[in-house]
């Protein structure tokens, strides 16, 4: 089937990728010049596993093409819309661009087309895109039937491709048969072996994606919250969360507590349904909660530091290892890192920073400052740190000659924003271990000798 991706963005680019590799001819179509040209040397602009390799040999195959233009949609079956909807001054969606593509849609097509909703758009999107379509077919005086689909897509940063090409579901949400027909058919090879598909109407597969990233953030705050409880009264927040995990009504997944969520996701969507409710004028005291302690948990660490050196961090020196919002991905946006940096900066620290994948990406938010200093490793970021921040659980921080970070620094502090390590591990090894909803242990040197 002939389909175009309109976006070459995130999800532009993997959705282009996925659909090629199952034998579709997929053209991405954006604006930016430049990006299509590097896409069309093989550049990729995002680190994504897998996406590189995904989409050279697609290329090679001719099954996926790039392009500036937008005559291509005249001979596209359906078209996808995958374009950014940044956040607006309230938190609302912006859809300017979605309106945008909407409207070169509405001018160009000839034929009966889909056209697939696949960005995060608040509910009544589906509508007003068709409504928009049909103006601009009036005005050339034609009548040619067309539909509007919302197919929300569910992909995680670090792991998007097994997502596309092995989803837990496909939410397709169509006011019509014919459409329904085509969408089914192009995602059949995604769930030839387990049927996977949901349909629905268009309203609700968009509140689908709102809810879907609101409740994964409801959980993570959650714990978040009550990792701070667990430090007060001397639980763990690691056994608490295996108890609770254990009940097959809550499961295992996003009950790590840490330095708050961040990324392109859960703090645009979180924003976006807010909004859209207020504007409704219905309240959402959840979605208020969720916002204020993901806010609260993104300075823990930077108060943990504070703390630990009794309010005086100037001329202090502070490593911290990882600056992504999670691993396996460059994505910079919200990252807890960014607070955290802030925060000590603020107090006259001194940074050395290392990231195994987004550090371009963080230089170009942070530019260039006296106060930070770029490394090439784990190992030269701690180089006479006096503490060691662990802000993402990339895996090659999992094992590590502590012997040697430890020599190369001056103090012996290390907060693990992640509880990646084992306390009783990390004292044994000479550190001052503080972790998140868990006792701190401070090391000493008789009881540690005691152990060996």
């Amino acid at each position: 089937m002939k389909l175009v991706v309109v976006g070459s963005g995130y999800v532009g680019l993997v959705a282009g990728a996925c659909f090629s590799e199952m034998g579709h001819h997929v053209t991405c179509l954006d604006i930016n010049q430049e990006k299509v040209r590097r896409l069309q040397k093989g550049e990729i602009p995002i680190y994504e596993p897998g996406l590189s390799e995904l989409i050279h040999r697609n290329q090679k195959a001719k099954r996926l093409l790039f392009t500036t233009d937008y005559e291509t949609v005249k001979s596209a079956q359906v078209i996808f819309i995958a374009v950014d909807t940044p956040i607006g001054e309230k938190g609302e969606a912006n859809l300017t661009f979605v309106g945008q593509v909407a409207e070169k849609i509405g001018e160009l097509i000839d034929s009966y087309t889909v056209i697939v909703n696949k960005s995060t758009v608040p509910v009544g999107t589906q509508a007003w895109v068709h409504s928009i379509i049909q103006k601009k077919l009036q005005e050339r005086n034609l009548s040619t039937p067309f539909d509007v689909v919302s197919n929300p897509e569910f992909l995680k940063e670090g792991c998007a491709i097994e997502d596309f090409m092995k989803p837990d579901r496909v939410i397709i949400g169509a006011d019509s048969e014919d459409a329904l027909k085509i969408m089914k058919e192009i995602y059949s090879a995604f769930t030839f072996n387990h049927e996977r598909i949901i349909t629905m109407d268009p309203a609700s597969a968009e509140v689908t994606k709102y809810a879907a990233n609101a409740m994964l953030a409801l959980r993570i705050s959650f714990m978040n919250e009550l990792s701070g409880f667990c430090e007060l009264t001397g639980a763990s927040i690691n056994k608490v969360r295996k108890g609770i995990g254990a009940d097959n009504r809550i499961g295992t997944k996003f009950l790590y507590a840490g330095p708050g969520y961040g990324g392109s996701c859960f703090p645009k969507d979180v924003r976006a349904l807010k909004a859209h409710a207020e504007k409704l004028g219905y309240q959402t005291p959840i979605l208020e909660a969720i916002e204020t302690i993901n806010a609260r948990q993104k300075k823990v660490l930077a108060s943990k530091i504070k703390n630990y050196f009794n309010g005086n961090l100037k001329g202090k020196t502070i490593a911290i290892w990882g600056l992504s919002f999670k691993p396996d991905t460059d994505d910079m946006r919200e990252a807890p890192s960014l607070t955290l940096i802030d925060e000590l900066k603020a107090s006259g620290a001194n940074l050395r920073l290392f990231d195994p994948v987004a550090q371009e990406n963080a230089q170009k938010i942070l530019g260039t400052s006296s106060s930070l200093t770029w490394c090439e490793n784990e190992y030269e970021a701690c180089e006479n740190a006096d503490a060691i921040v662990l802000v993402t659980e990339w895996k090659q921080f999992r094992f590590l000659d502590f012997n040697q970070v430890k020599d190369r620094m001056n103090g012996i502090a290390f907060f693990d924003g992640r509880n990646q390590y084992k306390p009783e591990e990390m004292f044994k090894l000479g550190f001052d271990y503080h972790g998140i909803g868990i006792k701190s242990m401070s090391y000493d040197p008789s009881l540690a000798s005691r152990n060996r």
